[in-house]
């Protein structure tokens, strides 16, 4: 990128502890404030590596999303690395392992993306999420049960480790065929990621892989009714549909993607719905409201940017001409809380959206939109409403401003969510 000195007077790196530690402000102040040769864009790195252009505006986040222009890949003679691969490299991180931390549905282009999403998204479709849904009530009807019981005397429950956590690991688990003795490694994994653990990482992804082998195996000498099941049925089938190393790709994208952002979802929406009692009531007082509110809360929040595109051609974006296989960085919350879309952004309005036309930019969109969407929003709608139908009195056990967040770049979370129940 040969135009930064004009660009910009100030690169901003989005790892660092400021804009970690305040997304929301950082993100508004690079969408509002542009240099006199930017356009509406900034210049920005992740860990100090090669430089990419800062994409904040709904519209312009919208084109790079669904624009087939922008692949997923540098061009093969790109002269940037891997933005990906660098930020692991920057941690330490052994070169033959890199390649595993690529979350394979969304790094994979053209006909290699097709072929694996066709392959897995039978699975996640709304029509088969719908019919999860009596499995999921259980598993939210038993958490709530143990809730119940752990803090009847008023002793505080972290609803992080006993509720937001196992319901989403569970259902995705069931759902991709990882067997209950395996999943505290899956755990141990995604929660060494969440933190950008460098020293841990290593190890929970070998174990990882070394279980999915096993699995694979399993799965072969005894089906079941679970996606590994069908996507090694297929390979026997065809051999070129998919590889096992592919297979376990797709696993380790289901099962991290799947869990963690539902995850955060349910914890974040608590605390907003209890800073936010005008709206709480409101879906009180009409539970159909639900589906409308955690499309709301999403939006808010917990992905903070998408993974890096890059332009197979020179693409004008935003005031600025991009060059071919220069980085580009989508910047999600910052354009689900752009005033140009949503009046008064930062407010939580339970029935600002409509279902299915909803709008915001928090699961992605285009063809490599998150295809577990169905699934976290049916997960998060009853969560929600069964916790705050369940405990209507609920309420923080410490100040709001005691509550440890883990400051990941990319997300927001809360680290525990001390809670009182009655």
């Amino acid at each position: 990128m040969t135009t930064t000195a004009e660009a910009s007077a100030e690169t901003v790196d989005l790892f660092s502890p400021e804009v970690v530690a305040d997304p929301f402000g950082w993100y508004a102040r690079l969408r509002e404030e542009t240099g006199p040769n930017t356009g509406t864009l900034n210049i920005g790195t992740m860990m100090g590596g090669p430089e990419m252009w800062l994409v904040t505006r709904y519209e312009d986040v919208r084109q790079v999303l669904t624009d087939s222009r922008f692949l997923t890949n540098p061009p093969a003679d790109s002269p940037i690395e891997d933005i990906r691969a660098g930020v692991f490299k920057r941690l330490d991180f052994p070169p033959d392992l890199i390649p595993w931390m690529a979350n394979l549905l969304n790094v994979s282009d053209g006909e290699d993306h097709t072929r694996l999403r066709k392959l897995v998204s039978y699975a996640l479709t709304a029509h088969r999420i719908g019919k999860l849904r009596p499995r999921v009530e259980k598993i939210t009807e038993d958490l709530l049960d143990k809730l119940a019981e752990d803090g009847k005397d008023g002793s505080p429950v972290d609803l992080v480790e006993e509720y937001c956590y196992p319901l989403p690991v569970t259902v995705i688990c069931e759902l991709v065929g990882i067997d209950e003795p395996d999943r505290p490694h899956w755990r141990a994994w995604g929660d060494s990621m969440a933190t950008m653990n460098g020293e841990r990482i290593p190890a929970t992804l070998l174990k990882c892989i070394e279980l999915a082998r096993e699995l694979i195996e399993k799965r072969r000498a005894e089906p079941q009714d679970d996606l590994v099941t069908a996507l090694v049925q297929a390979q026997a089938e065809d051999q070129n549909r998919v590889s096992d190393d592919e297979i376990i790709g797709i696993l380790f994208s289901l099962v991290t993607a799947g869990h963690q952002t539902t995850t955060y979802l349910i914890g974040n929406s608590v605390i907003l719905l209890l800073e936010n009692p005008d709206q709480l009531a409101r879906l009180k007082e009409n539970p159909s409201m639900w589906p409308q509110a955690v499309r709301e809360l999403q939006r808010l929040g917990p992905i903070q940017f998408a993974q890096p595109r890059f332009p197979a051609e020179d693409i004008e974006l935003g005031g600025v001409t991009i060059p071919r296989g220069a980085p580009v960085a989508p910047l999600l919350l910052a354009a689900n809380t752009d005033p140009r879309r949503f009046p008064d952004p930062n407010k939580l309005v339970i029935d600002r959206l409509a279902v299915g036309s909803e709008g915001h930019l928090g699961f992605g969109k285009g063809i490599h939109r998150c295809l577990g969407q169905h699934l976290a929003y049916q997960e998060a709608e009853v969560a929600l409403q069964g916790l705050f139908t369940r405990f209507p009195n609920l309420s923080l056990a410490v100040p709001r401003e005691e509550i440890p967040w883990i400051l990941r770049p990319g997300f927001t979370r809360t680290k525990t969510l001390p809670l009182k129940l009655v």
